[in-house]
């Protein structure tokens, strides 16, 4: 599929880009995904699932309701706590959070959809590591590279605007997995994840 193709694509699911101020920053967001929507063989962003056991919800739902999720946190530690998290930067990383699905999840969808380029796609590198790389290979700032990895320890400083993105993801994730499995996030990690054990 052409990279225009890919980047409406990108542009229509998420409708949050128009909040980031910085032209720059929403052009590398959107380059970071059409790298990994490439690399991956989507036909579409919609194809890419919210978890490799959960295709009931597709990965653009989760990375939206974890903006807005962020968001709406960042607003009322602004307002209640007066702190500054950065906007930009916070929807920059919520939206590639989980950009590097598109290279771990190839495996785990019927293979008429995908035609993964093997030099990046694999479960062995969990999406949150893909997803830095993506967002550094696009020349993301390093306060939104900061932000990506969002599982503990990947970053040994952690910032607000990161700390937003991991708790926005895993409210975001619990909402997923009880609504679609009927457990918690914990539980779905005790019992699916690829990268505890």
């Amino acid at each position: 599929m052409a990279t225009m193709e890919y980047a409406k694509q990108v542009r229509a699911a998420f409708p949050e880009l128009e909040a980031i101020d910085d032209g720059q920053l929403r052009d590398q967001v959107v380059e970071a995904w059409v790298l990994g929507l490439e690399r991956g063989g989507w036909r579409t962003i919609q194809d890419i699932p919210y978890a490799w056991n959960i295709h009931e919800v597709d990965n653009v739902e989760h990375v939206r309701g974890t903006t807005k999720i962020a968001l709406e946190s960042a607003a009322i530690q602004r307002d209640f706590h007066s702190a500054d998290p950065d906007e930009d930067v916070l929807i920059g990383a919520c939206l590639l959070h989980d950009v590097g699905k598109c290279y771990e999840y190839v495996d785990f969808v019927d293979e008429s959809l995908v035609d993964p380029d093997p030099t990046y796609c694999s479960e062995e590198i969990p999406h949150s590591i893909s997803g830095y790389a993506l967002a550094h290979e696009v020349g993301c700032p390093l306060a939104v590279q900061r932000a990506i990895p969002h599982f503990l320890g990947e970053v040994p400083t952690r910032t607000l605007e990161a700390e937003l993105v991991k708790s926005a993801n895993s409210a975001s994730s619990n909402a997923i997995t009880q609504a679609t499995m009927g457990i918690t996030l914990k539980e779905w990690v005790d019992q699916y994840s690829q990268t505890t054990g």
